[in-house]
């Protein structure tokens, strides 16, 4: 009898140490699994974008702890950035500065020859908070509108500079390098001797020359990835018309492209009386994206104040529709042809690429 009650006791003695190891050896896979919903929680639902924005309308933007550990370079193409709608109602104090808040390195007028234009051109480069040149970034080229220059969006303090840190301090983005471009592309010191009419077709030049003397420039001066997967442009007004003609001039190049409120230059609208220089179309038609080099995310939008841009941003979601290239366009209540707008466009395009 007290052999077997020894016997009993032994048996129940392997089975703790057994079940003890066992419970042990979990703890990693759920430490794991903890980790991977604090990174799903990153993703740019419209859920996330608008409670994590919310809150700073009442608070100043704080570190998220992890918030600028992503992995700078494109590692898939698994998000699908048009089963997002896109948000118009981002608070102005996104586009504010904190003092906890790192917005990262701003070089200001980088000079290079530019053979297009036969003189030097300037861009502003801005750097992520954590920039590390051993790693490789993607790479958002910035257009601007109508007689500014690469100061207007990408400089210091600027908008898009402000939101960009915002938004990476948060992780409604990710790491990237931002250039802000010159459309001008010819002798700089006859620039301001140049009538509208000149400097329209003095800035479709742009269209090759970025192709041609600024993606080299970057790729031999900065870590920018070269991939189109890696690749952006986006603009504002006639800079939204270049970003299309840029976009789509160089599809093997560019996977990802944003044109807000484009001007009527693009391709043929039809405008008859209106019918000038701002209207002359630089292509006669968009280029069919064979499958390889079908955008990521084509996104257009116009305000329903916009004095000039409604119908010719109308007319390239129509016809692109009829060609079959997915693209997301919106027509949103109560926006003019202002920075205001231009704002809510770029929160929307930063929070979906490189994703």
């Amino acid at each position: 009898m007290k052999k077997g009650i020894i016997i009993l006791l032994y048996i129940i003695q392997i089975f703790c140490i057994l079940t003890l190891s066992a419970c042990t050896d979990k703890e990693p896979a759920e430490t794991a699994t903890g980790d991977t919903a604090v990174a799903e929680s990153r993703l740019p639902s419209t859920e996330n974008a608008v409670s994590q924005t919310t809150a700073v309308e009442t608070a100043s933007p704080t570190v998220s702890e992890g918030g600028n550990k992503s992995e700078p370079a494109t590692e898939s193409m698994s998000f699908d950035p048009y089963a997002t709608e896109n948000r118009y109602d981002v608070p102005a104090s996104m586009f504010e500065r904190y003092s906890n808040v790192d917005y990262g390195r701003l070089d200001k007028d980088v000079t290079y020859y530019s053979t297009v234009a036969g003189d030097n051109k300037q861009v502003n480069v801005l750097l992520p908070a954590g920039y590390d040149e051993n790693q490789t970034y993607p790479v958002m080229y910035v257009v601007h509108g109508f007689d500014a220059d690469h100061n207007a969006h990408v400089g210091s303090d600027t908008y898009l500079t402000l939101l960009y840190g915002n938004m990476l301090d948060q992780g409604l983005t990710v790491p990237m390098i931002l250039v802000g471009i010159d459309m001008y592309t010819d002798k700089l010191a006859d620039k301001d001797s140049k009538s509208y009419e000149e400097l329209r077709y003095i800035y479709d030049k742009c269209i090759d020359e970025i192709k041609i003397d600024l993606m080299p420039f970057m790729e031999q001066h900065y870590p920018v990835s070269t991939e189109r997967k890696d690749t952006a442009v986006a603009g504002v007004s006639e800079g939204g018309a270049k970003s299309l003609c840029i976009g789509f001039k160089w599809l093997d190049e560019f996977g990802w492209i944003g044109g807000f409120a484009p001007d009527a230059n693009v391709i043929p609208t039809g405008s008859g009386e209106w019918e000038s220089y701002w209207t002359d179309p630089y292509m006669q038609e968009f280029p069919q994206p064979n499958e390889s080099k079908t955008p990521y995310y084509l996104y257009m939008a116009v305000g329903s104040e916009d004095p000039w841009c409604i119908d010719c941003t109308l007319l390239y979601r129509d016809t692109l529709n009829n060609m079959g290239v997915k693209n997301q366009t919106d027509y949103v209540e109560g926006y003019g042809h202002n920075t205001e707008f231009w704002g809510q466009c770029y929160y929307n395009f930063l929070s979906k690429v490189f994703r």
